[in-house]
């Protein structure tokens, strides 16, 4: 059982990870325009993927291969891989803390999964707070319908599917412990990669479009490899040292505590923004961000209070 005595570790380490999250949202933002999206989620897997499973070879944890969910497991993967493509895509072209910011109403979203799928009980107070964090979202975006540009809303998608894929993570792990689930969602990402680069890997399509977004997703991979390899190497680390950072912290500290402090990656995001692309947040977006993290911080609480852990249990950057 965590202890209030390990809160003060437990919040250092979300801190950590929250950084490295930061710094990694950077550099992608700062070198997309001499890389391409896959090219980054094939080295980042395959540095992350080893050096977790090295970590659970020194810690002599046992990996069961055989998952009791086959179906829900590939589903889950599928989904968490198209919520961080929507999630790099869309910090080529919006501010770090906006996509981060939008990308928190993942909590949102867990909540009502979790209430449809998992039949957990959702009160008044949290559909309030449901209700509360999606006007946060609404400011934030600050939509002109004669001319709205719908691709801002691809934060808001990334959180949706990384919402669904972490109440199906929820579901499934009565009986698939987080070191086959760990397995299963580096195996299934890295044959999806394969698949990608056997389809636009060459730059098959890269004369489509010369805007730098879809240049981001259709670039030859590997074109550029004398200059992102020692990002893509960073990234790979800093998603371990993050997961082993997040891990730990659950388990040391209260989960209701430890959730609070995720929120510090939108003011890290703030920092980066600033210095490395001069992006400075309107007052209009700090009105947002702060309707989404009290609707958050609300939820969070309601779940304490009626011990039913839902959205507290459940990262909302892994």
């Amino acid at each position: 059982m965590p202890s209030k005595n390990n809160n003060p570790k437990g919040i250092l380490f979300i801190i950590i990870a929250m950084t490295l999250f930061a710094m990694q949202d950077s550099l992608i933002k700062f070198i997309f325009e001499k890389s391409s999206l896959y090219e980054i989620f094939f080295g980042r897997y395959v540095v992350a993927a080893f050096l977790l499973f090295c970590f659970i070879k020194i810690k002599k944890k046992k990996i069961i291969l055989k998952t009791n969910y086959p179906v829900l497991t590939m589903f889950r993967v599928v989904l968490h891989f198209a919520a961080f493509s929507a999630f790099f895509i869309s910090l080529t072209y919006m501010p770090l803390a906006t996509t981060n910011a939008l990308f928190f109403s993942s909590p949102f979203f867990v909540s009502i999964f979790a209430k449809f799928f998992l039949k957990e009980f959702i009160g008044i107070r949290r559909w309030s707070a449901i209700i509360f964090g999606f006007v946060g979202v609404y400011i934030v975006l600050n939509p002109n319908f004669s001319n709205f540009e719908y691709k801002n809303l691809l934060p808001v998608l990334s959180a949706f599917f990384y919402a669904a894929s972490m109440v199906i993570t929820k579901y499934t792990s009565d009986k698939d412990n987080v070191y086959t689930q760990l397995f299963y969602f580096y195996l299934i990402s890295i044959l999806i990669l394969i698949i990608i680069f056997f389809i636009i890997g060459k730059g098959q399509f890269n004369n489509i479009n010369f805007d730098p977004t879809i240049q981001f997703i259709f670039r030859e991979w590997f074109a550029n490899f004398e200059y992102t390899w020692k990002f893509i190497l960073f990234f790979g680390i800093a998603a371990s040292i993050a997961f082993v950072c997040i891990f730990s912290a659950y388990i040391l500290a209260s989960p209701s505590v430890i959730s609070l402090f995720e929120y510090s990656l939108i003011i890290m995001s703030m920092i980066p923004g600033y210095f490395l692309f001069n992006e400075i947040p309107s007052i209009r977006t700090f009105l947002g961000v702060a309707f989404i993290i009290g609707a958050g911080i609300y939820i969070y609480f309601r779940e304490k209070v009626r011990d039913q852990y839902i959205a507290t249990d459940t990262p909302v950057r892994r």
